[in-house]
């Protein structure tokens, strides 16, 4: 089994991941987002690349079954009845619905990625699960790191290092390439410190000037939830574990 980690999606294209296994990382926020509001009963998530996008797949859907959610520079967009705060997508808000996403860097790292063989989201929240279908699929991987803006993520190196490391705890003979291996030494010098490391960040930075402080906090939390949303034709669902 080989894992080999994009450290931003600017590296490569679309048709990079045909047939390929990916796992796509967003903590600050999205893929943390996604993760809690499928835990909270969401129906499915509709990831788009851009704002006209989201309006456009919002007015196709039926009414009162379709939230728009997602933000621009960290904040929610006018019109949207949601922003990307993990904290806004409680059950009693998304329970049974389909929510169109757009967000700066996460929901168009997965829409990228589309024509994965199979590509599933992961977040702190739910690493242990993500690790466990890794491993049950036992094929070669690819994490791919949203980034900020096309530019390096640190936070979601670490998040890739933990995943990397949970496998390295389980399984022999895994084969890593160098931003792998750098992945899992900077999650080992943080594990312990997760929501200290998410505050220092320069996005986590951005994050607390904005006033989700809180978020980082919610984000920090590993392995508190066992599933695994997947995306397939254009909607990412869940299953469990």
């Amino acid at each position: 089994m080989k894992i080999n980690t994009l450290l931003t999606p600017l590296s490569v294209d679309e048709l990079y991941f045909t047939k390929k296994n990916v796992v796509v990382i967003d903590v600050l926020r999205a893929t943390t987002t996604i993760v809690t509001a499928l835990k909270n009963g969401a129906k499915e998530i509709i990831p788009v690349s851009s704002v006209e996008f989201a309006m456009t797949v919002s007015g196709n859907s039926f009414k009162g079954h379709t939230l728009l959610g997602g933000e621009r520079n960290t904040l929610k967009i006018e019109g949207f009845a949601l922003g990307n705060s993990p904290l806004e997508y409680i059950r009693e808000i998304v329970e049974g619905k389909s929510i169109v996403l757009f967000t700066t860097n996460g929901s168009k790292a997965i829409v990228k990625a589309k024509y994965a063989t199979n590509l599933i989201i992961a977040s702190f929240l739910n690493a242990n699960a993500i690790k466990e279908k890794m491993l049950e699929n036992n094929e070669d991987w690819e994490i791919l790191c949203s980034g900020n803006n096309g530019k390096f993520s640190y936070e979601d190196s670490v998040c890739a290092g933990m995943i990397i490391s949970q496998i390295l705890d389980s399984k022999e003979d895994i084969f890593l390439d160098d931003s792998s291996k750098t992945c899992k030494i900077i999650f080992d010098k943080h594990k312990k410190k997760l929501s200290k490391m998410l505050a220092e960040t320069e996005h986590g930075q951005k994050l607390i000037e904005s006033g989700f402080k809180e978020d980082l906090n919610f984000a920090s939390q590993q392995n508190i939830f066992e599933i695994v949303p997947f995306y397939q034709t254009g909607v990412i669902k869940t299953t469990a574990k």
